[in-house]
This record gives C-alpha cells, sequence and structure tokens, in this order.
C-alpha cells in the first residue's frame, strides 16, 4: 500500500504542477532559440542620390527645370557651389508645377493668335502684286517674300517677320500660294496675284 500511495503522489505531482511542465518546454524553446543560426546578407554599398532641379542648363546633363537624381558628392561638390541646381522640395516642386501651368497657357495663347490671324490672311482673299512685264508671261526681276511682307503691312496693317515667309520662286505673272509660318503648328496659305502693269 506504501508503494501505491507513492505511486500516487509522484503521479499526482506531476499532474499538479503544471509549471513543471510548461517550465521545461519553455526551457526547450530557449535552447532551440539559443541554437538558431544567424544569417548575414551581404549587401550592395548603397548609392547616394539626391533629387535635384536644374536652375540652368548643364550640358551632359539635362535642361533647365528639369527633375533630376544625381549623386550626393556631384551635387554637393559641383552643381550647389556654381548655383547649377537646387534641392527638390515640396515646395519648390509646387512652384515648378504652377511655372510650368503658366508657360503652357501662355503657349496655348500664342497659338490661338495665330490662328485667329491665319484665318484672316486666308479670308482676305488674293494680294495683288504688280510688276513690270517683260515677253510674255515673263516679269523683270521676281517676287520675293519682303515684297509680300510690304503688301500685308499696307493692306492689313500687320507686321510680319520675312522669314516667316515661304514663296515659290516667282517670275511669271500668274496666281501663286505663299505659306506664312506663323507658329510652328499653325501655316497660313495665302494667294497671290502677280499681273503686268
Amino acid at each position: 500500500m506504501a508503494s501505491s500511495t507513492a505511486l500516487s503522489l509522484s503521479w499526482s505531482s506531476s499532474l499538479s504542477s503544471p509549471h513543471s511542465f510548461n517550465g521545461a518546454a519553455n526551457e526547450t524553446l530557449k535552447v532551440s532559440q539559443r541554437r538558431s543560426t544567424l544569417e548575414v546578407v551581404a549587401q550592395k554599398k548603397t548609392k547616394k542620390l539626391r533629387k535635384v532641379i536644374l536652375k540652368e542648363d548643364v550640358s551632359n546633363l539635362g535642361k533647365q527645370g528639369q527633375l533630376l537624381d544625381v549623386k550626393a558628392g556631384f551635387f554637393r561638390n559641383f552643381l550647389l557651389p556654381t548655383g547649377k541646381a537646387q534641392l527638390m522640395t515640396p515646395i519648390l516642386l509646387k512652384e515648378m508645377k504652377m511655372e510650368d501651368e503658366r508657360i503652357e497657357a501662355e503657349k496655348q495663347r500664342v497659338k490661338e493668335e495665330a490662328q485667329q490671324l491665319a484665318m484672316i490672311f486666308e479670308t482676305v482673299g488674293a494680294f495683288k502684286v504688280k510688276r513690270k512685264g517683260g515677253k510674255g508671261k515673263q516679269i523683270f526681276g521676281s517676287v520675293t517674300a519682303q515684297d509680300l511682307v510690304d503688301i500685308i503691312k499696307a493692306q492689313l496693317q500687320r507686321d510680319i517677320d520675312k522669314r516667316l515667309v515661304s514663296l515659290p520662286e516667282i517670275r511669271e505673272t500668274g496666281e501663286y500660294i505663299a505659306e506664312l509660318k506663323l507658329h510652328p503648328d499653325v501655316i497660313a496659305r495665302v494667294k497671290l496675284n502677280v499681273f503686268a502693269n
């Protein structure tokens, strides 16, 4: 009977003390954590880049107002001391966007003015050019871009640069078409009637 009591005591003691069971489990966890291997991953050296906005054109780098990533040393040693770039900040980025919008609106306004001017030139009809006549349809001399500019100024009171005028070679009487490049996207076609007097 003594042996059965001892047995029951030992059994009950192992059941009654859950701490000893959990403690052994915790110890095994601690031991297994200590045995975990430490993995070291080799990393490349990080490149230190700075976001900058160019204040002026820089050869082999970019144009004014362009947003770039440049190496920190290049910015610190060259771009910043010479005043060619500035670190990008949210305020500066907002100002740059507003400036771009203003420039875009100005370009659109210029294009609309050029389209209105082209409409005026095309609705006028033909400009008449008088030249001294020669044999048959021949005229003495030729009609140049400057002649057309002078006629437009006399009739419409509009100043046009003669470099914007594209004329075919005119050495005979007849009807010709000249092109005025008022804007990179807007070309006005003007009729010329050349006749001898």
